[in-house]
């Protein structure tokens, strides 16, 4: 056991994030609740970061706040805040202010040429390209796969989640959620030889069971984003 009473570790989670182009509050607290009642298995008393990038001019923090918060949703950051007098409100709220991992920087002005240097290579442990499970996936189960593309063997039983920052392949009947592009990947895809899901999803656009195209339910099936929306295509 160690001797000292805390530890800091880095870890990973995955999270919603609910992009605000609003700053009506009523507005925000009504579209937040229609999007739970649609997947309340998988947002009611979710932790989610807002994103503020898309809001202009004056904003009422605290009121947007209670709105989110009105609906069940806990808010555990903030992101895309980039208006001085919004950061403040927010800082005086106690909540953090959070940079995303894909968000743009600037570029510098490109150098003169200069003289190659070769520098060498450090040694690295191998890159992870895929998390691979052969055992049936079980209700209540959550198997997450960082960084890479998560591959699933046997059944995926109803209740269970897979999520990746990749790719997700399920070679086997699949009755629970998955989501991949967890990390805002928008070229993620979904294989599945038997698609009977709760939900899936790809970077955040996600379709509920009933929403599945009937032709291609049960049926092996692949998904992607096409024009920003969920799309279907027969596997073979």
């Amino acid at each position: 056991m160690s001797n000292t009473p805390i530890e800091l570790k880095g870890s990973s989670f995955t999270l919603s994030v609910v992009h605000l182009h609003d700053a009506q509050p009523e507005v925000i607290r009504q579209a937040l609740e229609d999007k739970i009642a649609q997947a309340p298995a998988f947002l009611k008393n979710a932790p989610v970061v807002v994103n503020v990038a898309s809001l202009d001019g004056s904003v009422n923090w605290k009121k947007v706040q209670q709105a989110v918060t009105a609906t069940g949703l806990r808010v555990v950051g903030i992101s895309g805040c980039k208006d001085e007098a919004l950061k403040a409100d927010i800082e005086r709220a106690g909540l953090p202010l959070l940079t995303e991992g894909k968000e743009k920087i600037a570029r510098a002005p490109k150098a003169a040429p200069v003289e190659p240097v070769v520098v060498a290579a450090p040694d690295v442990s191998p890159v992870t390209k895929t998390r691979l499970i052969d055992t049936p996936v079980r209700s209540g189960q959550r198997i997450y796969a960082p960084n890479c593309d998560l591959i699933v063997t046997n059944h995926v039983s109803a209740g269970a989640e897979l999520i990746a920052d990749g790719n997700i392949h399920i070679y086997g009947m699949m009755r629970g959620r998955a989501l991949a592009g967890a990390n805002g990947d928008r070229d993620a895809q979904i294989f599945c030889t038997n698609l009977v899901a709760e939900l899936v999803s790809i970077a955040g656009e996600y379709w509920l069971s009933e929403q599945i195209p009937a032709d291609y339910y049960g049926k092996a099936a692949r998904l992607n984003l096409a024009g920003g929306a969920l799309s279907v295509q027969s596997l073979y």
